[in-house]
């Protein structure tokens, strides 16, 4: 992510931590994450992974979508590249991404929250994704929907793969 982005985020963040009356520490705590990680994000500086950008949107009980909307490039890590398209402004949630993931990537996604469902629709290459232990392969125009409130995984082959992605969040586990 560029300076801008991160600059951006950290903003965000912290005008929606401050919203919610959470301290750094509280978000901290409950996110997982470093006192000091939190405060160099808030500031702009860091590099947070996408796991680390999921829980604090988990905990600050918004769409993740919510918290990168500020941000106009794709956010990536380990080879895996996801940007925002649009979001939804109707109950459920409804974030729509772009995803593109590199050859031979292996992507672990932490369960979001209860209720949340992903459908992703592949446009290039070859993909195995759904929750661990029950993944589908899927070719270029297949489709697929899965609960996304369990651990869940992305894996290409030998090609990258590049594909749209709908989470719809559970109603009990988002606010707007």
């Amino acid at each position: 992510m560029n300076e801008h982005s991160l600059v951006t985020l950290g903003q965000h963040l912290q005008a929606l931590r401050k919203a919610q009356g959470l301290s750094l520490s509280q978000l901290a705590n409950a996110a997982g994450i470093a006192k000091s990680n939190l405060c160099r994000l808030e500031q702009g500086n860091g590099n947070p992974t996408l796991d680390t950008i999921w829980r604090l949107a988990v905990q600050l009980n918004v769409p993740f979508g919510t918290l990168v909307a500020p941000i106009s490039v794709p956010l990536g890590e380990d080879g895996v590249q996801v940007q925002l398209i649009d979001q939804g402004k109707d109950a459920p949630q409804v974030d729509a991404y772009w995803m593109r993931c590199a050859p031979h990537t292996l992507r672990h996604a932490e369960a979001h929250t209860p209720g949340t469902q992903e459908r992703l629709t592949l446009i290039s290459g070859y993909l195995e994704a759904g929750p661990e232990g029950a993944t589908l392969s899927l070719a270029p125009g297949d489709s697929v929907t899965f609960p996304a409130d369990q651990p869940h995984l992305y894996r290409t082959q030998a090609a990258e793969a590049t594909l749209l992605l709908t989470i719809t969040y559970g109603l009990e586990g988002t606010r707007s």
